[in-house]
């Protein structure tokens, strides 16, 4: 366990915002975590859970506690016929659990290979890319109460997992930091191809598998998204808004083309994209920041950017977007600010698609 104070977080998101945090403390081990919030309980103080940091903006400095899991190891602890149960800790890098899977011939994440960010993380925001969500093959949860120190599991179904949402973001949240994850991977993969490009991409490749699928989404997402290691970003700014059928029927006869989608119940998602490219922002640069130039959906640090003058920029696009659309978007990455209480009780950080 490492303890500092007054630290700088700008290497610690991918945004690479400039924010100071009070106090923050790194752990490689469960019992660490135990410990620590054994002997320093958080009471009401102000903390933040911090993972990949790829799914944070961060406004203010942190006036609290970042804990920082780095906690690593992935091992088989079950497995039938059909199936191979992997544990792997919170804190590795969601993208190498990928790339282990694939190279095992271990099938169900294929589809959300290159995601930034954590395994922990993963959870918390119920990731998703090119028509699978993470959910779908997570068995339990393994973590600790920031409450009082003591272990907890939880199964996929308690976690009550959504769009882009779990109890961790909801009614947990700021009450657990997330030590391992068990997932339900597949021995004869069943290959999801349906997104728009994917098996095209896939067949390029010479056929299906998991190495393929691998490799076609990787090619994918590197075209149209940037990497957050040579510009600033967190991936998706916006959610894809999910609306009723009859605003989707409206919209529709001003603008024949929008992308909808059936999403059951007589509601439809909309490509937020879209309607933020639409409105004239793809491309646009407003002082530091930008809307990157393939992807509108994307907000980008062009270097030296504040997280107020990013937050500023996607307020302007939000603003455009309800105007002309009558669609108001939810941001899906989130704001550490120090007037909306952000830094009380949050833990995020991974991206998806």
């Amino acid at each position: 366990m490492q303890l500092k104070t007054t630290i700088s977080l700008k290497s610690l998101n991918t945004f690479q915002v400039e924010a100071l945090a009070d106090r923050y403390v790194r752990f490689d081990a469960p019992d660490e975590i135990v410990d620590y919030l054994q002997r320093c309980p958080l009471g009401a103080s102000s903390h933040l859970v911090l993972g990949g940091g790829s799914n944070l903006l961060f406004v203010d400095d942190v006036d609290g506690v970042v804990m920082h899991p780095l906690l690593k190891g992935i091992e088989v602890v079950d497995a039938d016929r059909s199936h191979i149960w992997v544990r792997a800790m919170a804190g590795e890098v969601w993208d190498d659990l990928v790339a282990h899977a694939a190279a095992n011939g271990w099938g169900g994440i294929e589809n959300l290979s290159l995601i930034p960010g954590s395994v922990g993380a993963s959870v918390v925001q119920n990731i998703g890319a090119y028509g699978v969500e993470v959910k779908t093959v997570i068995e339990r949860v393994e973590a600790v109460s920031l409450i009082n120190g003591k272990p907890a599991t939880f199964s996929a179904q308690a976690c009550r997992f959504a769009y882009r949402f779990s109890n961790f973001k909801g009614a947990w949240a700021g009450r657990y930091i997330i030590t391992a994850v068990v997932f339900k991977l597949e021995r004869q993969p069943a290959f999801v191809l349906d997104y728009p490009g994917v098996r095209e991409a896939v067949n390029g490749l010479g056929g299906i598998s998991l190495d393929a699928v691998r490799r076609a989404i990787i090619a994918i997402r590197q075209r149209k998204l940037p990497d957050p290691s040579v510009i600033g970003n967190a991936g998706s700014f916006f959610k894809n808004p999910v609306v009723a059928g009859d605003a989707v029927d409206d919209l529709l006869r001003r603008y024949p083309d929008l992308p909808h989608y059936p999403q059951g119940k007589g509601r439809f998602k909309l490509a937020a994209g879209w309607l933020i490219e639409r409105c004239g922002w793809k491309g646009r640069r407003v002082g530091r920041a930008a809307v990157h130039d393939k992807q509108a959906l994307v907000l980008v640090n062009l270097g030296g950017a504040t997280g107020q003058e990013i937050l500023a920029l996607s307020e302007r696009i939000r603003q455009s977007v309800l105007a002309r659309f009558g669609v108001d978007l939810e941001r899906e990455v989130q704001v550490v600010a120090a007037d909306c209480g952000l830094t009380q009780t949050f833990s995020l950080s991974s991206r998806s698609r």
